[in-house]
């Protein structure tokens, strides 16, 4: 996973100290609704829509449309915002520590051949929405809302239950 340059310049003056950063998420359905586009991290190997952080003065809405094209190499539209939600601390291996707020979208997919494009994932398969693969809850929940028909965002709360931390595998990937 490649790491934002003006992530990797706040860790010069941060080291691995919690960052608050935005992030996107886009839950691409094709045309007629049946399927959505998922992509295989090759970090930790989970299925999960397309992700990645905003960059300083990108729309959220803009970051789902350019990180479709960068990791997919598929063009979209952004229909409505799906949900609103906070990750919980992520520590990555090298010790870097973030927390995300994440917008995520309901998209239509529009054109082009899906692929692995920019070396973040290892796979990008189109999934029936009654069929998916084994996903982290927080990501099905981003998914779920995503597919929903709703008219109004999800806002996703934390519950007392939620463990205070999640370790990714990747090595200071964000």
């Amino acid at each position: 996973m490649s790491v934002p340059d003006f992530v990797l310049e706040l860790r010069r003056h941060v080291g691995t100290a919690p960052l608050w950063l935005a992030g996107a998420t886009a839950v691409i359905r094709d045309p007629h609704g049946a399927r959505v586009l998922l992509v295989r991290r090759a970090d930790n190997g989970w299925w999960t829509p397309v992700t990645g952080i905003v960059d300083p003065g990108e729309h959220p809405a803009e970051t789902a449309v350019r990180e479709a094209r960068e990791e997919a190499d598929v063009r979209i539209r952004v229909d409505r915002v799906a949900s609103i939600g906070v990750s919980r601390m992520v520590t990555y291996a090298n010790g870097d520590r973030a927390q995300y707020l994440d917008h995520t979208f309901a998209c239509t997919y529009l054109d082009g051949a899906p692929h692995p494009a920019d070396g973040e994932n290892t796979d990008v398969r189109w999934f029936a929405v009654d069929d998916l693969p084994e996903m982290r809850p927080h990501m099905l929940a981003r998914l779920e809302a995503g597919l929903a028909d709703e008219e109004r965002a999800r806002i996703e709360l934390a519950t007392e239950s939620s463990p205070a931390t999640e370790s990714s595998r990747a090595t200071g990937s964000h």
